[in-house]
């Protein structure tokens, strides 16, 4: 599938219909706002119904993003929107399930949620505003800022090696492994569409300007950097791997394994009898 696809689909939803009364507050420039409008145009295409979606967020600028978009939702504590989105599609594995957080949300305090929901391979679509720097809090480092990156608490230049999301996700057997770019929002639309429809953990880390904080990491920087995955195996593990440490945006690798919830006793309505668990509590 390509972007070029996305207005061809039928859809039982518009944007419109997905629009709130209250608009973002986010900063002019902010890239949240391109991301904004490309999961409306995904879940659009999707013709999904939203009262069949939630939006699960964090804390952050960008974790307020399900506020302004028709669907269900909730957002919860820094770093704990995937916990609240595994809680959701369990209890109803019919709705589809979106979480959204930035990069100190999902790859800092989030690190070990992120990790355990990959390996758990839960149905849910996990939508990272990567833009380097703590925003919410006036541009602190963030884990995905480049080596020796000033911010208010590292004037001197961050000591520490970045995280590499796509890296990350390929070692943690992520089934659906993409990178999107917030100043392409169709083609970013598209890549949030493939991960609703993939069954199966699928994340997409966009790269995301913020205009306030981060002077380096630009639109200009990235539309003179980032390129489309072209020619590229998503089945091959090897070939994913040697193109993470680029800008490629596009989907690195996608393949189908069973999910958590398909292997869930309660789920598959095995319960099974617990009696003598039940007794040996008495």
């Amino acid at each position: 599938m390509t972007a070029d696809l996305l207005p061809q689909k039928k859809s039982m939803t518009n944007i419109k219909d997905l629009e709130t009364r209250d608009k973002p507050n986010w900063c002019p420039g902010c890239g949240d706002h391109g991301i904004l409008m490309a999961v409306k145009q995904a879940i659009a295409a999707s013709g999904i119904e939203p009262h069949n979606i939630a939006i699960s967020t964090g804390i952050g600028c960008g974790s307020k993003l399900n506020q302004w978009v028709n669907t269900y939702g909730n957002q919860g504590l820094h770093g704990r929107g995937l916990p609240v989105a595994m809680g959701m599609k369990l209890a109803n594995p019919e709705i589809t399930v979106l979480s959204v957080g930035g990069d100190g949300d999902g790859y800092g305090i989030g690190m070990g949620h992120f990790i355990n929901n990959m390996r758990r391979n839960i149905d849910i679509t996990y939508i990272v505003q990567d833009n380097q720097t703590y925003g919410l809090t006036l541009g602190q480092t963030s884990p995905t800022s480049d080596k020796g990156a000033t911010g208010p608490s590292t004037p001197f230049g961050v000591i520490e090696e970045p995280v590499n999301p796509i890296r990350l996700a390929l070692s943690s057997d992520c089934t659906f492994v993409a990178r999107g770019f917030a100043g392409d929002i169709p083609h970013l639309a598209d890549l949030i569409l493939q991960g609703m429809q993939h069954k199966g953990f699928a994340l997409i880390d966009v790269l995301q300007p913020c205009a306030t904080f981060n002077k380096v990491n630009t639109y200009k920087y990235f539309r003179e950097r980032v390129k489309k995955l072209e020619n590229h195996d998503v089945t091959d593990l090897n070939a994913a791997f040697a193109k993470a440490d680029g800008l490629d945006i596009g989907v690195f690798y996608k393949v189908s394994k069973p999910t958590y919830e398909d292997q869930e006793p309660g789920l598959r309505g095995g319960h099974g009898d617990v009696n003598e668990v039940m007794a040996s509590f008495m």
